[in-house]
């Protein structure tokens, strides 16, 4: 097992950067690293093979938390991030501080996410996809890979990354990757430390109620909604609702994606799922 550079400013990344030509991908990450980064990480190795290199950003962004949510309590176990990192082989872990990445304090030219930023999880939280797409933006700049990989448990995150790239024409290929979830089909996250054993328990409703609204889906669109939301009992819904694959309003037919966000306790919980309206 060989210990990953860890590069704190940008020059020693633009340093590390520089002793390799090879063709590399980025999992970009706000730490407190489990299963589901490790999946990440996998799936950016088989991208670029032995010969290419796997960087890791962690980096908790200030621009995305709004008002009363939980940046200051967000976990930040940097050494067990990188552990985490040695033993899968990640070559490179870029962990600035929030000084080094906005050294001329709060961006004053930011990326708009466009309307479907103030949808869905946008709604509930303004101005978060704005901080998102704009730390990407520059992480993606600073490291310079061919492919920087994104989990789908943060679906709009990866559909507005996505468009970003292709509306400013940025040179990286944005690649997703299936949503790691626990053995009783809890999606994989970072805050769900924060869940109290009881809200442990009522949380995988969420995973349950998106499978089945798909296995609905013969049923069509009113179906596939009214399947999951029967069995959303003992969270509390912000949102249920069925998109088009790149959360457009829902066809009737073909490929769409079915997004919930609810709270356990204090907890939010996001979750999505593909649906097939045949």
């Amino acid at each position: 097992m060989t210990e990953p550079i860890v590069a704190r400013t940008r020059d020693e990344l633009a340093e590390a950067l520089s002793r390799g030509e090879q063709e590399s991908a980025v999992v970009l990450t706000m730490g407190a690293l489990h299963a589901g980064h490790r999946a990440l990480i996998h799936a950016a190795r088989d991208l670029v093979g032995t010969g290419g290199a796997v960087l890791v950003t962690i980096f908790v962004n200030p621009l995305q938390f709004g008002p009363g949510e939980d940046f200051e309590r967000y976990p930040r176990p940097f050494g067990a991030d990188l552990a985490v990192c040695a033993e899968e082989g990640v070559d490179l872990v870029f962990a600035p501080a929030t000084e080094e990445l906005y050294p001329l304090g709060d961006p004053q030219v930011t990326v708009a996410p466009g309307p479907l930023g103030a949808e869905l999880e946008g709604a509930v939280r303004p101005g978060h996809f704005a901080g998102v797409l704009t730390v990407v933006a520059k992480l993606l700049n600073l490291t310079v890979p061919s492919y920087a990989v994104f989990g789908e448990k943060d679906y709009q995150q990866l559909v507005l990354v996505g468009r970003m790239v292709a509306d400013l024409d940025l040179p990286y290929e944005i690649v997703g990757v299936p949503t790691v979830r626990e053995a009783d089909g809890l999606a994989l996250s970072s805050r769900n430390r924060y869940l109290s054993a009881d809200e442990r328990a009522a949380a995988p409703v969420l995973g349950r109620a998106l499978e089945a609204g798909a296995a609905a889906a013969a049923g069509g669109p009113d179906a596939v909604l009214a399947a999951a939301r029967a069995e959303l009992t003992g969270v509390e819904l912000d949102y249920l609702e069925l998109r088009g694959a790149d959360l457009e309003p829902a066809p009737a037919t073909g490929p769409a994606r079915l997004l919930v966000a609810a709270r356990a306790g204090t907890t939010r919980l996001i979750d999505n799922i593909a649906v097939d309206l045949p």
